[in-house]
Parts: structure tokens; C-alpha cells; sequence
């Protein structure tokens, strides 16, 4: 594979490294029903790790939906029920692949700072914090423009021909402007860890990727509701194809179901586990400002089997580009020695 080829791929590759697992910062289903795991968050290109540089990603998060029939929730230690969310998040990623090579493969650095409002109304308050100043059994409703918890990542990649393999590791810092009581939080307000494998089949001339990537993640305890949040599995599988060397289209698959059930005094619905499965589609396309490649990618995608969690549609609007990578210099000859 050329470096031109691998540039390419790389750069469509950002959200998937730099973002692992960053852009499910926002409450939308655990805990409230809310994993640090968005569904279709590391497709395509999920294996790919690009070539040393700065890279930066900005995404879009849109998403909308609703804990369907008489289930009940947690919100900011408020138990709910009829939960409608409309919620639209931005997430700001920095990226640095080093030069440093770990056992042959690449090492990468990212960080996430998300802000974004929830928009969440719940037909009914059941017990909570705002017992107090509203009666049980009213409708509540926030939103708020807020920062959720910063996201920090490490990554190795490989790749040996058309295949691209990456280890990936992150954590999202309890630092956000999380308000006990309130159901727009973006911050999850607890330690988590996610760690994820990522394998990409690509076939530059066909134009063809086909990526899958596993993960596990690893919940802490929110402090201010006293609820541990279980332990969840991922995976996204994505088959796209460049139609030219711009436009790609590809389809999407991902399921997350929680391992292990929630405990602690706060957890009063008891192991509350979730489970759902989301399928869509994507778009992308890449455009030269300059010397510059601006890649943007559109994802939708619909949850069809959901438990524990509202059930609804995301949507990503994502741009991602290099800010500096290095330049080899050009071969200079060498002066011809002429003998006499």
C-alpha cells in the first residue's frame, strides 16, 4: 500500500482513534441508561492508525428517543419514567501519532472535550433529589448547555498489506459539569475505562473497507448518586466502498449489551442491565482545501432491539484533518566525483 493510500484511509480513520468510546460522554442509556459506548462510533476504518502528525476531529452527535412503555429510570439520582430525549452533543479531539514505535506498532495520544445539551423530559418524578421542591408523579423537563468528562486515549497500530490491526485504550475523567439532580447532565461523573481491538481489511484499489472492533468497558462509581454502573461489551462491524476517490458509502452494525449488573444504595432498580442492537448507513467524502485533505462523514443509524435504555436514532456529522504532519525531505544528489 502507498503512504498516499494509507494518508487516505488514516485520515477517515479519526473518530474511530481518537475518539473511542468518547462520544457516548452523553447520557442516553447503565446508569440512566448511559454508556460512555455510542453505537456505530468506531466504523469504518477501525483498525487504522495514521502516520505520524497532528491530526484533529471535530463530530456532531444528534440523537433522539424514548424509554418506551411504563419503564422507569435513574437521572441525576431522580427515579423517572416516560423519558423523552432529544440531545445534540460536539466533541473536539486532538490527536498526536508519535514517532515512537511499541513493539512495531504506531503509538497515538487523543483527547476529547465534549459540550452539548440534553434535552430530557420524563412524564412522571417517582422519588429524588427533586422530590423536594416538585410533587411525585408530575412531568419534569431540563436542558441545559453543558460539558460532559474529557476523554483521554492511547493507541498502538500495525498493519502489514491490506491489513490494519490497532490495541486501544481509554478514560473518561470525572470532570465535567455534572449537577446532581438534574436529568441534563452530559458528564457521566465517574471513572471509566474502555479498552478495544480493531481490525480493518483494506483494499485500496477496490476501494474497499471492511472493519470490526471489540471492547470492553469498565465503570466506576458515580460519588454524588452512589451508583456503580455494570460492566459492557461492544462491537461495530462497517463494509464501505468508494463509489470515486471522494464519495464513499458503506453499511453499519453494532451491538452493546451490559455484562454485569449496576449495584450500590443509589441503584434502587436493581442490576438494570442493557442491552441494544443499531443498524444504518454512511456517507463520506474528501475534499483538498490547499495541500490540506478535509474528510467529512455522515452516520444514521436506528436502535431495533433495545432493553433498559430509550430506544431511538443517532446521527454523526463528523470533519476531520491533519494540522501538521512531517515532510521528508528530498533526495539531494550527490556531487559527481570525476577522477583524472
Amino acid at each position: 500500500m502507498t503512504m498516499r493510500a494509507l494518508t487516505r484511509a488514516a485520515i477517515r480513520s479519526l473518530p474511530a482513534l481518537a475518539l473511542a468510546g468518547a462520544l457516548g460522554s452523553m447520557a442516553h442509556a447503565s446508569e440512566g441508561g448511559a454508556s460512555l459506548f455510542v453505537p456505530g462510533l468506531n466504523v469504518p476504518a477501525g483498525g487504522i492508525v495514521p502516520p505520524p502528525g497532528f491530526y484533529f476531529d471535530n463530530t456532531l452527535l444528534f440523537y433522539r428517543g424514548s424509554l418506551t412503555g411504563q419503564r422507569s429510570t435513574s437521572l441525576g439520582g431522580n427515579v423517572v419514567a416516560g423519558v423523552r430525549a432529544s440531545i445534540w452533543g460536539d466533541f473536539a479531539t486532538g490527536l498526536w501519532v508519535t514517532p515512537a514505535e511499541i513493539f512495531g506498532g504506531r503509538l497515538a495520544f487523543g483527547l476529547s472535550v465534549p459540550f452539548g445539551e440534553p434535552s430530557v423530559r420524563a412524564g412522571a418524578l417517582l422519588s429524588g433529589p427533586r422530590t423536594n421542591n416538585q410533587p411525585i408523579g408530575l412531568s419534569v423537563r431540563d436542558a441545559t448547555v453543558n460539558f460532559g468528562d474529557p476523554v483521554a486515549t492511547a493507541t498502538l497500530g500495525w498493519n502489514a498489506g491490506n491489513w490494519h490491526w490497532k490495541l486501544a485504550a481509554a478514560v473518561s475523567i470525572p470532570a465535567g459539569a455534572y449537577q446532581p439532580g438534574e436529568l441534563s447532565n452530559l458528564a457521566l461523573n465517574r471513572w471509566i475505562g474502555d479498552f478495544s481491538a480493531g481490525l480493518t481489511y483494506l483494499e485500496p484499489t477496490l476501494g474497499l473497507d471492511i472493519s470490526t472492533v471489540v471492547g470492553l468497558t469498565v465503570n466506576g462509581k458515580n460519588p454524588d448518586t452512589d451508583y456503580r454502573t455494570g460492566q459492557e461489551f461492544h462491537i461495530d462491524v462497517g463494509i464501505s466502498k468508494n463509489l470515486t476517490k471522494e464519495l464513499s458509502v458503506g453499511l453499519i452494525g453494532s451491538h452493546y449489551q451490559q455484562i454485569t449488573g449496576d449495584s450500590g444504595p443509589g441503584a434502587t432498580l436493581g442490576p438494570y442491565k442493557g442491552r441494544t442492537t443499531a443498524i444504518g448507513g454512511t456517507i463520506g467524502y474528501t475534499f483538498m482545501v490547499g495541500a490540506t485533505p478535509i474528510a467529512t462523514r455522515v452516520k444514521v443509524l436506528r436502535e431495533v432491539d433495545v432493553k433498559n435504555r430509550p430506544q431511538g436514532t443517532i446521527g454523526w456529522v463528523q470533519l476531520s484533518f491533519p494540522l501538521w504532519m512531517p515532510t521528508h525531505p528530498a533526495h539531494v544528489a550527490k556531487p559527481a566525483v570525476v577522477k583524472e
